[in-house]
């Protein structure tokens, strides 16, 4: 985590020659650790493979708008820096009981729920489904993946049709070179709501010893 930041310090100061390969923090995490693009599952062929549909963008956003005005993080980011994130997200209405997210896979995206429900388990080595929670609009799910390009923990699971906005490794490194105060702005709340969501598990599992 210390690298990003230093990066997004490095990145604030203007360069007099754009480099195209220079902002490639998040696309190129995967291949540090060894894997190839054949090990990933991008967010192009998981939409393909839950049907989803297309959502307006202007829609997205607006929905986006509303429900991070509620959230204690992300209510950081006023209207128009979110109205700016537009560009970097894709957004897409997915039917019920499809995965947006498989555990054990390497994805290089994470999810917004914009509108209906999302179930989260962790499937155990024996085959049964533990529910760990349910997501509600304006939760995120995938950041940690996308974060530190780690292996999925979880699966997540559309319980209604939901209309979800969705960020890429590619946009994020697009939004760091094109707009870095964003991207610095996104990274630090993403982070902070992570480690909140891993201060409360590591509550609760402290409360069971």
């Amino acid at each position: 985590m210390k690298g990003i930041f230093g990066l997004l310090r490095k990145k604030r100061k203007p360069e007099p020659v754009e480099d195209k390969h220079d902002s490639m923090l998040f696309t190129s995490a995967f291949a540090g650790l060894g894997l190839d693009a054949n090990q990933l599952e991008p967010w192009a062929a998981r939409a393909a493979e839950v049907e989803a549909s297309k959502l307006s963008p202007g829609r997205g956003t607006k929905l986006l708008q509303g429900l991070w005005a509620k959230d204690k993080y992300m209510r950081q980011l006023d209207q128009d820096a979110i109205g700016r994130m537009e560009r970097y997200f894709a957004f897409a209405t997915v039917a019920a009981n499809r995965d947006l997210i498989r555990q054990d896979e390497y994805g290089n995206f994470m999810v917004v729920l914009l509108s209906g429900s999302v179930a989260i388990d962790r499937v155990q080595p024996w085959g049964e489904r533990l529910r760990l929670a349910e997501a509600a609009p304006g939760e995120i799910l995938g950041e940690m993946s996308l974060l530190d390009s780690g292996m999925r923990f979880s699966v997540c699971t559309t319980m209604s049709t939901c209309d979800i906005a969705v960020l890429s490794a590619e946009a994020m490194d697009e939004m760091l070179s094109a707009d870095p105060a964003l991207a610095a702005s996104l990274i630090t709340l993403l982070a902070r709501k992570l480690s909140l969501r891993l201060r409360v598990v590591s509550a609760r599992l402290s409360d069971k010893k």
